[in-house]
């Protein structure tokens, strides 16, 4: 899987305004705007310093994929995502080689609809798959 690309790395925030200007405070630009994922009921927005993209997550509410993970590790980084060329036959390598998927694949409204998948691994913690945009 040498095609794998660092495309963002995700960053867990309570209050994404607040988040948004402490990170443009520390010199981040910002690259969108803040999107809703209803599929997730998480607000995000992507961010760039020095060629480094971070996405900040934060939810929507208490029902939130990601409420349950701020509570345990507060505001911090908590996942790595790779874009893919081969989105299909690299999620099935992922899962062949010990990955375990923590959902299915779903388009991201904050990535122009793009599918993106999460999985975890015991050794490296959770990573995202993010298919490349078709050209």
């Amino acid at each position: 899987m040498t095609n794998l690309k660092v495309h963002h790395i995700g960053y867990l925030v309570k209050k994404i305004q607040q988040a948004i200007g402490e990170f443009q405070h520390l010199g981040y630009q910002t690259v969108s705007g803040v999107t809703h994922d209803h599929y997730r009921n998480i607000h995000i927005c992507f961010m760039e310093k020095d060629g480094y993209q971070i996405e900040l997550v934060s939810p929507a509410d208490t029902e939130s994929v990601v409420s349950g993970l701020l509570k345990k590790y507060k505001n911090s980084p908590y996942h790595i995502c790779y874009e893919t060329p081969d989105f299909d036959a690299d999620f099935t390598s992922l899962v062949q080689e010990g990955y375990t998927a923590i959902d299915v694949p779903t388009p991201a409204p904050a990535l122009d609809g793009r599918r993106v998948v999460f999985l975890m691994n015991p050794f490296l913690g959770m990573i995202e798959l993010l298919e490349t945009a078709a050209p």
